[in-house]
């Protein structure tokens, strides 16, 4: 979210990267793409942003090439947002996020919050990229989801909040 000034001032990968996901609503909204979402009302919801915060990220999005947007309605005029290859290439680092935040972040006895699955063979893969039953590096692509029952309340009371609203 930097500008193209402040972009050419460092050569740092790192440094480049954090110019476009390097804030919490950003690396939110790419964790509900992630998972399925797609549209506008239900990555609001989920990642707790207001309107005019989502709207700024997934226009940067956008403009970084990590997003694309789909129009699914005419009238009035909405659009669902897809991953790119650069925003789909960027799972990893949520991946490692995950991993981190589940092995540091939680309470004793808190469960995880995630389980994925590999599709191919139908084993939890833990929290690494590899799955320990066939050794097959896995992408999110080849991953099934399954959410904890305190995680899955948790994402259905926001959107049962935010329909009351």
């Amino acid at each position: 979210m930097a500008d193209v000034a402040e972009k050419a001032s460092t050569v740092c990968p790192v440094a480049r990267s954090l110019d476009i996901v390097g804030d919490r609503w950003t690396v939110l909204v790419l964790r509900e793409l992630y998972m399925g979402a797609a549209r506008f009302e239900e990555i609001q919801i989920q990642t707790e942003a207001t309107p005019q915060m989502l709207t700024t990220r997934l226009k940067s999005l956008e403009a970084d090439g990590m997003v694309e947007r789909h129009p699914y309605n005419e009238k009035p005029l909405r659009y669902e947002y897809r991953l790119t290859e650069k925003g789909r290439s960027f799972y990893p680092v949520v991946h490692a996020l995950r991993a981190w935040g589940e092995t540091w972040c939680k309470d004793e006895g808190e469960e995880i919050a995630v389980r994925f699955v590999h599709r191919d063979c139908g084993h939890d893969v833990g929290l690494g990229n590899v799955c320990p039953h066939c050794g097959v590096v896995v992408e999110r692509k080849d991953l099934d989801a399954a959410l904890s029952a305190p995680y899955a309340k948790e994402r259905a009371d926001r959107r049962a909040a935010f329909k009351r609203k």
